[in-house]
């Protein structure tokens, strides 16, 4: 973590110099630490992704780090929060969400996950899937409990767990196509097992968890009282005929799963920061008391806006993951030709790949090589695991944009193969 931390100190200098001239400089300042400062805090670092995104606008870099598109969202919705705006939906809606948003909310779970859902008593809408996995660890970890998570995981999750007092205990997905081995997962379920963090489809993998793990886990759950904490913020984008399956429809699960969406990825607004969770009555009494006093409540307007891209047609979500499959499939193919090592993600918008035919030393100074010299911004895979070092033979690569940003993009990549 302090390779991370050195990194983004020399950077914020912008004077010009290596991060080998400024590294030294850099480490000694972070050395010093405040008293005023939390202990918690002190232990995790700034996000690797949003950095990168900073280092990209430095480097004039097509910025495929940070998990966000070129394009609108869909015109339906937009007009629906300038209608809001017009209507006066500008002051507080009720904390855990307006009502119209949880009733659309409820019928779209029902329709498309098979989840049951009480409006009134299984909902509480967030700031962001961000904010309604942080309000799930605050209501469910008491100091020492354990989380399970896979690994590579999304980088909130550490932090989260950090905050929430809880001890992470990685599972790892195994290169190249991200199994997990089984025996492994029984293990990470101890007496003092909690929690268990799940997101399906994956990023940073691109992995969608199938009913047979899915199935293992939900026994695993049982036998443990072990409390699903799941993000499924990707679920319409899956690929080759796979389809979404959610934990809390598999067994008993509906009572001890936390299921964690929102508005960023299916509908393309990851600036709007509307999630929610739908969970067990109880737990989403807990969450709806946290969610309170973090944030007290989600932008009124675009609650009601929500609603409105809520009741879009099938042919919508159809439509969405068959145009990311293709773009998927050309800029794999890209990736390829430049020479990295990688795989057809299942589902999401991620791509991770092994540069190990290239001479560099670890993920940093690939991803640096990257943006100054093919003008391409990626994440360093060491930020998606427990241990950076077990990440330092990969990067994440994004593939939500233009079909003519990716082509570019794949350009500027075939640098890397031609020794450049």
């Amino acid at each position: 973590m302090m390779a991370r931390q050195v990194f983004a100190a020399s950077l914020l200098a912008q004077d010009g110099e290596s991060m080998t001239e400024t590294g030294s400089a850099a480490r000694d300042d972070l050395a010093i630490r405040d008293p005023r400062v939390s202990d918690r805090v002190q232990k995790f670092p700034e996000s690797v992704i949003r950095e990168m995104t900073r280092i990209a606008a430095l480097h004039d870099a097509i910025n495929l780090a940070q998990g966000f598109p070129d394009f609108d969202p869909p015109r339906e919705m937009i007009e629906a929060a300038k209608r809001a705006l017009d209507a006066g939906y500008n002051q507080y809606s009720i904390t855990w969400g307006a009502r119209e948003l949880r009733d659309a909310i409820a019928r779209r779970a029902k329709a498309f996950n098979g989840i049951d859902a009480d409006p009134e008593a299984n909902l509480v809408v967030t700031c962001g899937a961000t904010e309604a996995m942080m309000a799930a660890m605050l209501s469910l970890i008491n100091p020492g409990d354990e989380a399970v998570i896979f690994e590579p995981f999304y980088e909130n999750y550490g932090p989260d767990a950090i905050v929430s007092g809880a001890r992470p205990q990685y599972v790892r997905m195994a290169w190249p196509d991200w199994s997990i081995d089984e025996e492994v997962l029984k293990a990470a379920f101890t007496d003092r097992t909690k929690a268990v963090i799940l997101n399906t489809p994956n990023n940073p993998t691109g992995k969608v968890f199938g009913r047979d793990e899915l199935r293992l886990l939900a026994d695993l759950c049982a036998d443990h009282d072990v409390v699903a904490v799941t993000d499924e913020i990707y679920e319409h984008i899956v690929f080759d005929g796979a389809k979404h399956v959610s934990l809390a429809t598999m067994g008993d699960m509906a009572d001890r799963t936390i299921t964690i969406n929102g508005l960023s990825k299916t509908y393309s607004a990851t600036g709007w920061r509307v999630g929610w969770a739908i969970a067990p009555t109880t737990l989403a009494s807990a969450m709806r008391r946290t969610h309170d006093f973090l944030t007290v409540g989600a932008p009124h307007p675009l609650q009601m806006a929500a609603a409105a891209a809520l009741e879009l047609p099938e042919s919508y979500y159809r439509e969405l993951a068959r145009t990311y499959q293709a773009k998927r499939d050309a800029f794999v193919h890209s990736l390829q030709e430049a020479g990295l090592d990688c795989r057809l993600p299942g589902g999401a918008y991620y791509v991770m790949t092994d540069f190990g035919r290239f001479p560099f030393d670890d993920d940093w100074s690939f991803a640096m090589h990257l943006i100054e010299r093919c003008g391409v911004a990626v994440v360093p895979g060491s930020s998606f695991y427990g241990d950076p070092r077990d990440g330092r033979k990969y990067v994440r690569f994004m593939f939500s944009k233009k079909d003519a940003t990716l082509a570019e993009a794949g350009h500027r990549l075939r640098g890397l193969r031609d020794g450049r």
